[in-house]
């Protein structure tokens, strides 16, 4: 069969160039097509220089030829990557907080994900590895992680640091937290412009004693407001996480919660997406798995947006009991829980050391992994 080049180009019409929104076509990524007899050739230029993007090309343009012009046509795709040069490493803002080596904000586009429910046992699951962990509780209007961790009774105390007055962090489980929950009462509304939000939450991050930590948690509250604007301002964020969970209402704002972060006048890196309440398993029927939320949502929007996918985690019931009685569910152990918990905070501490190699060496953090413990370096 002798092939034709328009009936090549109408195909690349319908594939969508990854990290671009334009089919091949009208972004111009296809460079060149050649044809004689049952072969092809396709040239073509794409802006993404992972291996990921490259492969995924190549891919679907072999799929959709094969698939609308001829099953039988002899294909070869050449792939270049023309990336815009950007500066190495992230822009580092804000004043870094003495003694704490990593800053993890995790966010949400939405609320309702299950965003503080993984920061807790993000935490948890770190200090079981061995790290130095802090969660400061940045979601002014709806503290929920003094809850969480069982503390919601207690009240910070005050102590002299270096002829200053500081904050000392409640802790429990090994985990240093600060909440503006613990300054109010618990039927008592925050109604506080922004300003005033950003005032207390510096109070919290700067006036706090926080001493040696890994790893400093911010929950952050859902959307992207003046709150996250404000804290990335304040501190050098070494990267963030994205919750959400599988249906198109929530992976639409975490779409928003990425972009955010990928502002050339923000430039915090994504350390990837984790996809909460990916499917139920009834107790009675442990096989079965229900995606009622929809199937792989988050894992496809990772995919689409080129950033990690860090994991998934299973809408079980005693992961909401563990948060509601202050135990979180990564406390259990030898069960599936702890495990699924164990490999997402594995993931997420490897993205942070990729995310660290790419630094200046005089800012490098070096962490170095290893099965069951972990140990930190600078």
């Amino acid at each position: 069969m002798k092939l034709n080049k328009q009936d090549i180009l109408k195909a690349l019409e319908s594939i969508t160039v990854p990290g671009e929104g334009q089919n091949m076509i009208e972004s111009g990524a296809v460079k060149n097509v050649i044809t004689f007899g049952d072969e092809v050739i396709v040239d073509i230029t794409i802006n993404n220089p992972s291996l990921q993007a490259k492969k995924r090309t190549e891919v679907d343009i072999l799929k959709t030829i094969h698939e609308q012009v001829y099953a039988k046509a002899k294909i070869t795709v050449n792939v270049k990557v023309d990336a815009p040069v950007k500066p190495k490493g992230n822009v580092i803002k804000g004043k870094p907080i003495h003694g704490i080596q990593n800053i993890v904000a995790v966010a949400s586009g939405k609320g309702g994900v299950g965003k503080s429910t993984v920061t807790a046992n993000l935490a948890v699951s770190l200090a079981k590895m061995g790290f130095k962990v802090g969660v400061l509780d940045a979601d002014i209007y709806g503290p929920s992680i003094p809850i969480m961790f069982d503390v919601e009774a207690e009240k910070p105390l005050a102590v002299n640091i270096d002829g200053k007055s500081k904050m000392k962090p409640i802790e429990n489980y090994g985990v240093k937290v600060l909440s503006i929950g613990f300054f109010t009462q618990p039927n008592q509304a925050v109604v506080w412009r922004g300003p005033m939000a950003a005032k207390a939450l510096n109070q919290m991050i700067f006036d706090a004693h926080w001493g040696e930590l890994d790893f400093l948690l911010l929950d952050l509250p859902p959307g992207t407001g003046d709150i996250h604007l404000s804290i990335m301002q304040s501190l050098p964020i070494t990267g963030a996480v994205v919750v959400s969970t599988p249906q198109n209402v929530a992976l639409a704002d975490a779409k928003k919660g990425v972009a955010m972060f990928q502002q050339e006048s923000i430039n915090v890196p994504v350390l990837g997406i984790i996809e909460n309440m990916a499917y139920f398993t009834p107790a009675e029927l442990p096989d079965n798995k229900y995606f009622i939320f929809g199937q792989e949502g988050a894992k496809n929007l990772a995919e689409d947006l080129n950033v990690p996918f860090l994991g998934e985690l299973p809408l079980v019931q005693s992961i909401r009991e563990a948060g509601d009685v202050g135990r979180p569910a990564a406390l259990q152990t030898a069960t599936a829980l702890e495990q699924a918990f164990e490999k997402l905070t594995q993931n997420v501490v490897q993205e942070v050391v990729r995310r660290n190699d790419d630094l200046p060496p005089t800012e490098a953090i070096k962490i170095t992994t290893m099965a069951g413990c972990a140990a930190v370096k600078k």
